[in-house]
């Protein structure tokens, strides 16, 4: 497609072509088992543990509704790059239209900005569980955990349209080539043909609004929470308390320190071998963990697991 730029005719590119791991030719068929593999795994995590949430009327407490949005959150996030990806490794033609691409990143960029959010509203509950047991019923209400969860959603979804927005307002006109496995707004903007001085500033604003704000009151949560687990006199009563909270505290870690890594290597456009299997841990790998976390050593899903079993064996 054209576009007028400066009384000029500007040939606008209408595809793209993803890289991928094409460097990698002598390990194609182990790569794609690998990423076969975590992506199988991921789904079946995630979908199994959102099922069992909402079969079992035990697990209905404002934990693991947050879970259970965390769960769908990670399904679609991981569907929205792994897929195309897959597809590409035995495809000689491995390019992704301009809408596609623009597509991706939305549903992408939406999700992820919305389970930093959601990690944020879960850590609010694992404050008022530890710190305000007597009064967890009245202060986590179903109202405030649906207002939390669909605040989560709303945020992402306005930070992602807003960075799309931007995208659209761009001209890309050659070079077409990502050297990434899915479209992300770093390597996008290196390939535009106009100044992205609004974009970057854009971004910037939006890695601090969602990844520095957010870390921050989870940081200020788990103040507060530590300080009341120092508080129990029991070492029973203070190993329980922390049990609470271990897998949402490995779950934050994990997720801000991968999104760390890969913010701070954006600004040579992510595109490096370092960057792209970098990007693979937060996209593909913590989706297929965060379930294990939460399952593992956890009673509640163990207790579910069983009354699930023993429903099963009576039909």
């Amino acid at each position: 497609m054209e576009a007028m730029t400066g009384g000029r005719n500007i040939t606008e590119i209408t595809q793209f072509i993803l890289l991928g791991f094409s460097d990698f030719p002598q390990i194609t068929a182990l790569l794609f088992v690998i990423f076969l593999t975590l992506y199988i795994t991921a789904l079946t995590g995630n979908l199994s543990f959102l099922a069992l949430i909402r079969i079992d009327s035990h697990l209905h407490t404002p934990m693991y509704f947050f879970l259970s949005n965390l769960s769908f959150i990670d399904f679609c996030y991981i569907t929205s790059t792994v897929p195309k990806m897959l597809s590409n490794f035995f495809q000689e033609n491995q390019t992704i239209s301009f809408v596609d691409c623009i597509v991706q990143y939305f549903i992408f960029s939406t999700m992820g900005l919305s389970e930093s959010c959601l990690m944020t509203a879960m850590a609010y509950d694992r404050y008022a569980a530890i710190c305000n047991p007597l009064l967890y019923s009245s202060i986590m209400s179903p109202t405030l955990c649906a207002r939390m969860v669909m605040g989560s959603y709303t945020a992402g979804l306005i930070g992602s349209l807003s960075q799309v927005c931007t995208l659209l307002q761009l001209h890309f006109c050659g070079p077409n080539v990502i050297r990434h496995f899915f479209c992300d707004m770093p390597q996008l903007l290196n390939l535009s043909s106009t100044d992205t001085f609004f974009a970057q500033v854009l971004l910037a604003i939006l890695s601090m609004l969602f990844g520095f704000a957010n870390a921050l009151a989870i940081m200020i949560s788990y103040g507060y929470i530590v300080l009341s687990i120092m508080k129990i006199t029991s070492a029973k009563g203070r190993s329980k308390a922390f049990n609470t909270c271990a897998s949402h505290l490995t779950a934050v870690s994990l997720f801000y320190t991968s999104s760390i890594f890969v913010y701070l290597s954006s600004s040579s456009g992510g595109s490096s071998s370092l960057d792209r299997f970098a990007s693979v841990f937060y996209t593909v790998v913590i989706p297929m963990l965060n379930p294990l976390v939460y399952s593992l050593r956890n009673k509640d899903i163990r207790d579910a697991v069983k009354r699930l079993q023993g429903k099963m064996r009576c039909f």
